[in-house]
Formats: structure tokens, C-alpha cells, sequence
């Protein structure tokens, strides 16, 4: 091989160690800025609006959370709708939103009449104070929804 072409080579390879590099850096860096965005009640109520239609009248649907979440990480909640959960008359869907997190959507429940009881628990993760919205899409069509405001401490100190 003459001189030239492993100089050649080198410098090549030097060009695309440098731009991995830089590319790496952008991700991380793109990926910090990513944690400080939140949800706003408005991007909330927009994805609510988007997986049940805007509108919904308040109330049948009960959210027993706690005041206080002294543990962000693992917040237990529990959503039941006043429904008979018969042939006739059912939930559909239950939504869950929260509108602190960095995404609104937290998950959604899909149901039916062989249930029996229209009540869902799971635990999710929260990383500030907020308000937890739940909507609740009925088998004839109609929306229930209901809030409820949860106190998320940080480090268990009340902060």
C-alpha cells in the first residue's frame, strides 16, 4: 500500500469516529431537555378529547388515590364507575390521564359486561403534584369523567 492511501484511510476513519461522537452527544443532549417537559391540563384534556371526543359529563366516576403520594414511583390508584356492567348498559373503556407526567397518557382499560363490577386498580408513576383525570366511555356512546388533585413530595419530606 502506498503512503498516501493509509493516510487516506485514517483520516477517514478519524472523520467518522468524530461524527459518531457528535451524533451520540446531540441524543444525550436531546434526551436531558426531553425530562423537563411536562403535560399541561391542555395537552391532557387534547389526548382525552382525541381518545373519547370532547365533551363528558362529571360524575359516576369515583378516583380513590391518596392526598399525598410520599413515593412518586409507585402512586396506587383505583377507578370504579357507576355502571350495572349489564348487556345493556356497560363500560366500554376506562382512560387514564395525568397531567403533570411528561406524557398526559397514563393507560386504558378496556372492558365488558361479563366483568360484573366496573372497578380497575394498578399503580402508576407520578412525578409531580397534579391532577389525575379519568374518563370513563359508556357502551351507549355517552362519557363520564372525573378528576382528582394528587400532592407528589419529593424525597418523602413534603416537598
Amino acid at each position: 500500500m502506498s503512503e498516501k492511501h493509509i493516510t487516506t484511510a485514517v483520516l477517514g476513519r478519524r472523520q467518522v469516529l468524530k461524527g459518531a461522537g457528535l451524533g451520540a452527544l446531540a441524543v444525550v443532549g436531546a434526551g436531558l431537555s426531553a425530562k423537563d417537559a411536562f403535560a399541561t391540563p391542555e395537552t391532557a384534556a387534547a389526548y382525552l378529547d382525541k381518545m373519547v371526543g370532547s365533551g363528558g359529563s362529571e360524575g359516576k366516576i369515583n378516583l380513590k388515590l391518596p392526598e399525598i403520594a410520599e413515593n412518586g414511583a409507585t402512586v396506587p390508584i383505583t377507578v370504579s364507575v357507576d355502571s350495572p356492567m349489564s348487556a345493556d348498559s356497560y363500560v366500554k373503556t376506562i382512560h387514564l390521564v395525568a397531567e403533570g407526567n411528561p406524557n398526559p397518557e397514563l393507560i386504558s382499560f378496556n372492558m365488558s359486561p361479563g366483568l360484573g363490577k366496573a372497578e380497575i386498580s394498578t399503580r402508576v408513576r407520578l412525578g409531580k403534584t397534579q391532577f389525575i383525570r379519568a374518563a370513563a366511555v359508556m357502551s351507549d356512546g355517552s362519557v363520564h369523567t372525573g378528576s382528582k388533585e394528587i400532592k407528589v413530595t419529593i424525597g418523602g419530606c413534603g416537598g
